[in-house]
């Protein structure tokens, strides 16, 4: 079983930041200690670092789901949550991310090169950190934003200096085999190479990188035999080394047309137009292929190409063709431009950029932007003075005049990130109440208060003086205001009396 991974799909989740704690500092002696809610701790992010030492995907490919840790809720007595653990992944040199559409997101080149594929989430602010002048005793605490989710693939291109290519069972294993110390399998049947090998040259003192790259044929750069899955180690490369096989058994084959099928495949992939070339007539110990070698060689070289001679069972010629190669790799770096660190790069905001954008879709208006959907992820809805506190907050960025700009009227529906609902202006400036109240936020229904309803209460429990009738000694029905003290009336048919 092939343990060569170039291409996995990892689903990752970034941490979630901490809650920020609602607390009231309470203290004998001390009845004003105010507020002390401290803040939840980030999330932890998942960052790629290239790592020499890695040369395949392997690991990603069983342990596809990655997670960082949580930031910790915030506490009383002003104590902060930590922040969670970030995940750092090492990968090869040469590893492109990608999303699953295909899309770049980034291209890992150099030891040591550092990527933020997930961010975590921002840990959300306690009571205290939100105090000021109106709001002396905040009764709410932000929420902590939830962490990056996604799901990226990582697309292996090796990195090196000459790329061999040629059809199967020409000869590349063994040629790579034989002039590093690279280990491939090898045998007498095609294909025979399933992933690709690298091998570190030496000649003299110059050291080169060479990638064997599994057999082409016509075809491959559609999706034909393995060439789709493998031509992409091959973009980095400085060198082509065309490996022809000058004792093919097919009798319909021979080094030119395998040349030709060769650069005809590379021509679909793309992008490899200005590789230097160089030819290698492999397997010349055999007496037909070195009288087909001698054959072909002034056709190719009439071409423009360099020519060797080589055999890997005998290792005829490979000295020269390894000096050859560090030479032409030497040629091609010093012609290309030099390679520059990474800069990061900053884009700052426009002055009258507002950062949100309202769109209406379906009779909703739609709010989109960064700040104000993290706002939204921040609210705890449960509680009225953070509502409040988000209507203040989105009046300041102008996102109330912005909608009514556009036409909103009072009721109309308002999205912002998953939330909707129906929009009211701003009605005012806070006015402190009672811890997670905001009096702005309640409904006029004209519902007596509780004191009024008591003094109802009571009034309905006491009769009035009409109500209440007595019968003086004489028979003579009067109200309470005739006489200090009522008298029952007797029945005179009660049992028969």
């Amino acid at each position: 079983m092939a343990t060569f991974v170039d291409r996995v799909v990892l689903h990752l989740q970034a941490g979630d930041g901490g809650h920020g704690c609602v607390s009231v500092r309470r203290e004998k002696f001390k009845p004003l200690g105010g507020p002390d809610g401290g803040d939840g701790g980030h999330g932890g992010s998942v960052t790629l670092v290239v790592d020499s030492q890695q040369n395949t995907l392997l690991d990603f490919h069983f342990r596809p789901h990655v997670k960082a840790q949580n930031g910790a809720g915030g506490a009383g007595a002003n104590r902060d949550g930590g922040n969670g653990s970030g995940l750092t992944l090492k990968v090869p040199d040469g590893t492109v991310v990608m999303t699953p559409e295909g899309e770049v997101i980034a291209d890992l080149i150099g030891e040591g090169t550092e990527f933020e594929v997930a961010r975590g989430g921002r840990g959300g602010r306690g009571n205290a950190s939100l105090a000021n002048s109106r709001r002396k005793v905040p009764g709410f605490a932000e929420l902590g934003e939830p962490g990056d989710q996604l799901d990226v693939v990582l697309e292996l291109k090796s990195v090196a200096d000459v790329g061999l290519v040629g059809f199967p069972s020409a000869g590349k294993s063994s040629l790579i085999s034989v002039i590093s110390a690279a280990k491939p399998k090898i045998a007498d049947y095609p294909f025979t190479t399933l992933v690709p090998n690298l091998g570190v040259v030496q000649a003299g003192e110059k050291v080169i990188t060479v990638a064997d790259v599994p057999g082409l044929i016509p075809g491959a750069a559609t999706g034909k035999g393995l060439g789709l899955e493998f031509l992409r180690h091959i973009e980095r490369t400085s060198v082509l080394l065309h490996v022809l096989d000058a004792a093919a058994l097919e009798v319909e084959r021979d080094p030119i047309a395998d040349l030709d099928a060769i650069e005809a495949e590379l021509e679909a992939y793309g992008g490899l137009e200005d590789r230097p070339r160089m030819v290698v007539l492999n397997k010349v110990d055999i007496p037909d292929g070195r009288d087909l070698a001698e054959m072909v060689r002034p056709d190719l070289e009439a071409r423009g190409y360099q020519v060797f001679e080589v055999s890997a069972v005998t290792r005829e010629g490979l000295k020269e063709l390894v000096f050859a190669l560090a030479e032409m790799v030497e040629t091609h770096r010093l012609a290309a431009p030099p390679i520059e660190p990474s800069r990061a790069i900053v884009r700052p905001r426009a002055v009258d950029e507002k950062g949100f954008t309202i769109e209406k879709e379906d009779g909703v208006y739609v709010v989109r932007g960064p700040q104000v959907e993290r706002w939204i992820m921040q609210t705890n809805f449960d509680n009225d003075e953070a509502v409040g506190y988000l209507s203040d907050r989105l009046d300041r960025l102008g996102v109330e005049a912005a909608l009514a700009k556009k036409g909103a009227q009072a009721g109309d529906a308002v999205r912002i990130a998953t939330r909707e609902f129906d929009w009211q202006p701003n009605a005012g400036e806070y006015v402190s109440g009672p811890r997670g109240t905001d009096a702005r936020l309640e409904e006029d229904i004209n519902r007596a208060t509780a004191a009024q309803r008591l003094a109802a209460r009571k009034g309905r429990r006491v009769r009035s003086e009409d109500e209440l009738l007595h019968m003086s000694e004489d028979g003579t029905v009067s109200t309470i205001a005739m006489s200090r003290k009522p008298v029952l009336m007797e029945d005179e048919d009660l049992d028969g009396e």
